[in-house]
Formats: C-alpha cells, sequence, structure tokens
C-alpha cells in the first residue's frame, strides 16, 4: 500500500486550483505478477532539422495561437482558432452573451456562425445543424465514467424539459451526452452543472478528451490499481477544476488518455493517445507508457510504446509534457494527419521521446520498467449480473443498456435504484453500459425484481446484446451515412433468433468512417456507407470489419467486404457468424416465418 503523491508543472494562473500537492490517496498494487522482457534497446533519433522543433504557438493575452509564419495551408478548423479563442465564450464568459442573441440572426455572420458550429464544441456544446437546427448535444467530462445519483437527476431534468428531442446517451469513452439542448438555456445548464459538480468544458475538438479508466475501480477484487484518483486529478489539472485551461486547449487534434487499473484492460489502452500500463520499477509504483492509439477516417493505429516509465508521482507532468510536445510541435493542416502519431511518425519514437523529456521540470524520464503488473494471459471478464466487491458483504450489478441510450425517465429510475440499493453512486462503461456497486447482498434479490432491471436494463442481457455498440448515427449527426442504433438492436436481435452461439460476439456499429462506434476493436464491426442493391439502387449500406481484438492480444480488425446493403444485413453476418465463430443455425419452431 503506498501513498499517492501527485506533483503538478509549475503554477500558472490558470492552475492555481491544483497546484501544490495532492496525498492521503491510497492505492493498491498488486507486485505478484511476472516480469516481463525488458523493451529492445533504443534506436537513434532521427536527424530533425532544428527549425521543424520550433513551437508552432505562442501564449498571447492568457492565450495559445499559433504563429503567424505557420498559418500557411493550415487547416479551417485551425483558421477558426486563429480568428477567435474558443475559450473566451467559457472564461469571459462569452457564452452568456451569445445566447442572448435570436439564432437567425447569428446565422447572418461568419464570426458568429463560427462560434456556434465550432467554438461552442470548447464548452462541450454540438449544434445539431443538419437534423436538429436549433439544437445541441452536450457532451460531459465524467473521469473514470464515476458519476452520482444527483448528478443522473439533474440531467436527467435537463433533457426531459425537451420533450421528443431530448434523450441521453453513454458514450464509448464512458461518459454522457445529452440532446436537445438550446442555445439560451445553456449558460444555465452550465451553472447547474456546476453545482452537482459536472462540467462540460474541454469535451469537444482539440482537446483532451473524457480520460478512461477501469469502471471496476476501488471494488474489484483482482484490480491491479485503484484508477480513480489517478484520473481526478488529470481531470483536475487538464481543466483547472473545471475552470477551464488554456494550456492544453489550443492541441492541433483531439486526445484521449486512459490509465489502465485491471489485467481485463477494460479501459482498451491500444486506442489511445496515451495509456499509462501498470508497473513497478527497483520496489517503486508506477507506469510504463503507450502513446499514439488513435482512429480515424483515414488511418487506425495502434498505441506503441514509448519506452518510458513514471512513478505514480509524476502521471501529471508527464501527461502535461506530452500534451506539451504535442501542442507546440503537431500538424495543423490536413485534418487526416494531425493526431499525435503522425508526429510520432515523423520525429521517430525517441525523437518525440526527447521533445516529452524537454518538457519534464528536471528534463528526464526514466526507460520503461521490464516489471509489467498486467497479466498477459487473463481472460477478460464479463461485469454483466452480480458479483462479489473486495469490501466484505457488498457486491456490484452489472446491467445492459441497449446501445446506450435512455429517457429522462430511465435516468430517474436508475438514479432511485443507486439510491435504494448502491451508495448512490453509478458507472458508465466504454460499452455504454452502466455498473451500480455498493450493493449490500441482503439487498441484491430485491434489486434484480426491479421492474426495470426485469423489462429494459437486463442484468444477464442475450449473449449477442452483450458486446453490441453503436454510436448516436444519423439520427442526431450530421456526418453519420447511416441509422445505427436502431438498426444494430434489429440486426441483432433477427440474427439471434435464427443462431446460437457459446460466447458473446463484440459487434460495434459507426454511422461514418470516423469511427466513434471503435468498429476496428469489434469481433464484427459495420461502418456506414451508400451503396448499391441488387436492382442498382443507392441504399444505406455497411462495410463489414473482421478481427478486433481486446486486451493483452490487441489488434484492429482488417476490411472483410465493402458494400453490404443493411437490408441484406441478417443472413450475411449469419453466415460469418456460422464460418468464423462456430454458430448453429437454431431449428425453426414449426410454423416459423
Amino acid at each position: 500500500m503506498s501513498a499517492f503523491h501527485v506533483k503538478f508543472l509549475t503554477p500558472n494562473s490558470f492552475l492555481n486550483p491544483v497546484t501544490g500537492i495532492i496525498s492521503s490517496t491510497r492505492l493498491y498494487a498488486n507486485p505478484s505478477q511476472t516480469a516481463v522482457p525488458a523493451a529492445p534497446a533504443t534506436q537513434a533519433p532521427k536527424e530533425i532539422a532544428a527549425e521543424r522543433l520550433e513551437p508552432r504557438v505562442e501564449k498571447r493575452d492568457g492565450y495559445y495561437i499559433l504563429k503567424e509564419k505557420f498559418r500557411d495551408g493550415i487547416n479551417p478548423q485551425e483558421k477558426v482558432k486563429v480568428n477567435g479563442e474558443p475559450m473566451k465564450l467559457f472564461m469571459e464568459n462569452g457564452i452568456e452573451e451569445l445566447a442572448k442573441i435570436p439564432f437567425e440572426e447569428l446565422d447572418k455572420s461568419k464570426d458568429s456562425k463560427d462560434d456556434v458550429d465550432v467554438r461552442l464544441k470548447w464548452l462541450g456544446l454540438f449544434h445539431r445543424r443538419k437534423h436538429q437546427y436549433g439544437r445541441f448535444m452536450m457532451r460531459l467530462k465524467l473521469p473514470n465514467g464515476v458519476t452520482t445519483s444527483a448528478q443522473t437527476r439533474y440531467l436527467a431534468s435537463v433533457i426531459k424539459q425537451y420533450g421528443e428531442h431530448g434523450c441521453a446517451d453513454i458514450t464509448t469513452r464512458q461518459n454522457w451526452q445529452i440532446r436537445g439542448v438550446t442555445l439560451p438555456d445553456a449558460p444555465a445548464i452550465i451553472k447547474g452543472l456546476k453545482e452537482v459538480g459536472l462540467t462540460s468544458i474541454q469535451s469537444g475538438m482539440d482537446n483532451v478528451r473524457n480520460a478512461v479508466g477501469n469502471p471496476l475501480a476501488g471494488i474489484d477484487p483482482h484490480e491491479i490499481v485503484d484508477t480513480r484518483p489517478y484520473l481526478d486529478v488529470l481531470q483536475q489539472f487538464i481543466t483547472a477544476n473545471s475552470q477551464g485551461n488554456p494550456e492544453y486547449t489550443n492541441l492541433p487534434r483531439k486526445w484521449n488518455v486512459c490509465v489502465i487499473g485491471s489485467h481485463d484492460l477494460y479501459e482498451h489502452p491500444h486506442i489511445n493517445d496515451l495509456a499509462y500500463m501498470p508497473a513497478t520499477k527497483n520496489g517503486r509504483f508506477g507506469f510504463n507508457l503507450l502513446v499514439g492509439g488513435f482512429f480515424s477516417a483515414k488511418r487506425c493505429a495502434e498505441a506503441i510504446p514509448l519506452d518510458a516509465w513514471v512513478p505514480e508521482e509524476d502521471v501529471v507532468l508527464v501527461c502535461g509534457a506530452i500534451l506539451e510536445a504535442f501542442r507546440d510541435l503537431g500538424f495543423r493542416g490536413n485534418r487526416q494527419k494531425c493526431r499525435m502519431m503522425w508526429l510520432i511518425d515523423e520525429l521517430g519514437v525517441e525523437g518525440f521521446r526527447s521533445e516529452v523529456v524537454k518538457r519534464m521540470p528536471q528534463q528526464a524520464l526514466e526507460r520503461a520498467s521490464s516489471e509489467d503488473l498486467i497479466d498477459h494471459k487473463w481472460e477478460r471478464r464479463d461485469y454483466f449480473g452480480v458479483h462479489p466487491q473486495k469490501q466484505e458483504g457488498l457486491s456490484f450489478l452489472g446491467i445492459h443498456i441497449p446501445v446506450g441510450r435512455l429517457e429522462a425517465d430511465d435516468m430517474d429510475q436508475l438514479a432511485r435504484l443507486a439510491d435504494a440499493y448502491g451508495s448512490g453512486e453509478l458507472r458508465l462503461t466504454v460499452e455504454q453500459n452502466i455498473i451500480i456497486p455498493n450493493i449490500e447482498n441482503s439487498k441484491v434479490e430485491a434489486l434484480l425484481n426491479e421492474p426495470l432491471l426485469k423489462e429494459k436494463f437486463l442484468p444477464e442481457p442475450p449473449i449477442l446484446m452483450k458486446g453490441l455498440v453503436a454510436c448516436t448515427g444519423n439520427q442526431f449527426c450530421g456526418q453519420a451515412i447511416i441509422e445505427t442504433k436502431a438498426q444494430a438492436l434489429k440486426v441483432t436481435e433477427e440474427v439471434e433468433r435464427l443462431v446460437s452461439v457459446t460466447r458473446p460476439i463484440r459487434m460495434h456499429w459507426t454511422g461514418c468512417p470516423n469511427t466513434c462506434g471503435q468498429v476496428q476493436v469489434a469481433d464484427i464491426g459495420f461502418m456506414g456507407c451508400m451503396t448499391k442493391d441488387e436492382n442498382g439502387k443507392t441504399v444505406e449500406g455497411v462495410d463489414v470489419y473482421l478481427g478486433g481484438r481486446i486486451g493483452s492480444d490487441s489488434h484492429l480488425g482488417d476490411i472483410y467486404k465493402k458494400g453490404v446493403p443493411c437490408k441484406d444485413l441478417v443472413p450475411f453476418v449469419v453466415d460469418i457468424m456460422i464460418e468464423k465463430f462456430g454458430a448453429v443455425r437454431r431449428e425453426r419452431e414449426e410454423g416459423e416465418e
């Protein structure tokens, strides 16, 4: 058992709430795992011209802005940032004035239209111009996916006022998105979020997205380390305690981070820009670092070792150094080539590592440890149903939320269950499901008999539903090519009626090549497209991916067949299930159509 002391980067005016040392948090590490071989000898760094290593941004009036000499060939989003600092809408209360202007008036000038369609994303507000003109999706920050009944009730109250336009989704980054929000209401909603301990700041566009951790953190008898304290301080650091932190709001592109806490790798480290992998070194607990994992329309890449280890107290320091290297040196031209891995490719791992080292307070970074704490032969566990916690007399319950979609009444009911049977806490997962922790064993039976868990959110869902994930789709998202959530449920239900399988088959749906539904990590992935049917008619379709794996032997799936019409998917998926996954056709009941 080790005390956890977090060191922060040099104080600045935006970090006053969290500078200094945070202590008294105790974490648990399991030092008994077999060590893995050390990383191979480091390669010599690439030869990089000195002028290439000049930072592209500079600080002016408290905000980072792209230097004039680096503005040739920049993408449209970068031009919007140059023309107006997005964070002023939050930090200087610009949203208050914006919300008073009639929406039709905002569309009359390019600058105010850019505020609505681009800059408000820094506040977590995404205008749904194509499908819900004048309405916004609001994305929250929810480190480690941990939320409370009070927070859930507040979000339910927000979406309830919007009637059929209001609903909520659990995302593949373990957080909430709420829908139907109107701009005049946004300032009051943001204040309400603060009152219940939530924030939407820095949750979209070129920012650090929600920090992901083990959904069973602190309650799992087999966990390596409780990820919650690390993610909480990372959130505090990155957002300056939700007050807004311009040090990290002008990144070249979005950036994802996770802290691994279990052998199950529920956090999907291989698809994050930075993944902290638990490891000891000379008797100290800390983390090896993976960097560069990402998805995009044109390229997907798995994270690679940085050949670096940090003690637990330097988790924040190294995060800041990596973000600064990316902020200072990353590409700002073609948006498809602006993620951090493109910078790592250019500089080489050693070159990128050296830039990180320059930005560490002591300009030092230890090499990776061979004392990996992750059991790479571990079989990933299913969290659905009732499971004992490490705390004697308590259990947690994993429940299935079909494709992550909830209505206001659903959220109110889940908050009630968390209060009545647990500790008033809910955990969100990257598979768009929910865990209720801290249930007294004597209350488990009564909880399982609740109508909500018998009729809608099942603790033991059908086997093919367990691994079903779907992005928003074109019901709300302007970039989605096809509808995803309803089709995902319908296809899965029909396939399950036709075949029997012995294990869950993870199926992910995404409406467009941006792959928010993470189809490349699925056993079977469906990426929306338009295609031709047998009569030459243009119809909704999918490109089908196969072979994605998660866990210690993670692998991104490959394209299997392009342009399958959605109406033909059921027999197509049935054949894949039989040929690739050992499924068996069910015998039809007599008279069944």
